[in-house]
Formats: structure tokens, C-alpha cells, sequence
């Protein structure tokens, strides 16, 4: 089994408070309202939102997505709304195959000097014997998943009274 770890930091003006309860908390509702033409809906199939639970995002199928697994299923392994921090598993769906066993996600938001917020993220990437992944799979699995914080970050900068 091969191990890929790399951390990526992003900063925002949101405080962390906010930025944690839209983004992680309440992610299961505001994603399916952010972005419908993309994720048709979020359900725990097991568990509250807790560590242990598990959850099934769903995306919108169609001829723009050539991939016929349209859903991840993550395990929630912690939720720390005093440190905010949250630690799942992409453990099945798009993204797990016959190279890939699974990909684990450590978030931490943590204050910045002007009460913004530095998200930092370390991604491990599991793989099946020695298959490596591709720099451009790598940036664009980075670019997904900075697309969804942006997405968090704009609609809070657009609702100041959203989450505080």
C-alpha cells in the first residue's frame, strides 16, 4: 500500500465559528441549496453527524458526469466544535476504485489576527500496491474541494446574519 499526504491552507475573512457550522455542521443542508446543480442531496445513513456516523453525498447525474457512481460516502472519524476540527474518510463512491482504498481528511479552522479564519487541510491518499497518482489528479481533487469552502465563504460574506 502506497501513503500521499499533503496539507493545503486557505484564509478567509469568515470567522471560524461561522465558517465551521456552514461548512461542516450544517453541510448536509447548505450544500444541496449552494450547489444544485451539482450535489442533489446529503443523508447520514448511519449516525447523527457524530464520529462513527456516516454520510452519503449525492450527486446530480447527467451527460456532464461520465463517471456512473454519482455519490461519496464519508465516516465521520471527529467533530470538535470547541478546537473546530473534523476528521473523515472518503471510504466508498467516486473517487475509491481498484488503485484507491480510501482518502482521509484532518481539518483544522483556526483564528487569524484579523478574526478571519486559517483552514488548514491535510489530505492521505491511500493506494493499492504501487500505483501513484498523477500531479494533475492531485490538483484537481484540491481544486474541488476549494471550490466547495469558496462557495461556503461567498454565501456568508453575502449573508452576514447567516450562522453567527
Amino acid at each position: 500500500m502506497g501513503v500521499l499526504t499533503y496539507t493545503d491552507e486557505h484564509i478567509s475573512t469568515i470567522p471560524p465559528a461561522r465558517i465551521f457550522k456552514a461548512s461542516i455542521l450544517d453541510s448536509h443542508i447548505l450544500m444541496p441549496k449552494l450547489m444544485p446543480g451539482a450535489i442533489k442531496s446529503v443523508e447520514f445513513i448511519k449516525g447523527d453527524g457524530g464520529a462513527g456516523s456516516i454520510k452519503q453525498i449525492n450527486f446530480v447525474g447527467g451527460k456532464l458526469i461520465l463517471n456512473p457512481i454519482c455519490y461519496v460516502k464519508h465516516q465521520i472519524d471527529e467533530v470538535n466544535e470547541k478546537t473546530f476540527t473534523y476528521k473523515y474518510s472518503l471510504i466508498e463512491g467516486m473517487g475509491i476504485s481498484d488503485k484507491i482504498e480510501k482518502v482521509s481528511y484532518d481539518i483544522k479552522f483556526e483564528g487569524s489576527p484579523d478574526n478571519g479564519t486559517v483552514a488548514k487541510m491535510t489530505t492521505t491518499i491511500y493506494t493499492h500496491g504501487d500505483f501513484e497518482l498523477k500531479e494533475e489528479e492531485l490538483n484537481a481533487g484540491k481544486e474541488k474541494v476549494l471550490g466547495l469552502y469558496k462557495v461556503v465563504e461567498d454565501y456568508l460574506l453575502k449573508n452576514s446574519d447567516a450562522y453567527v
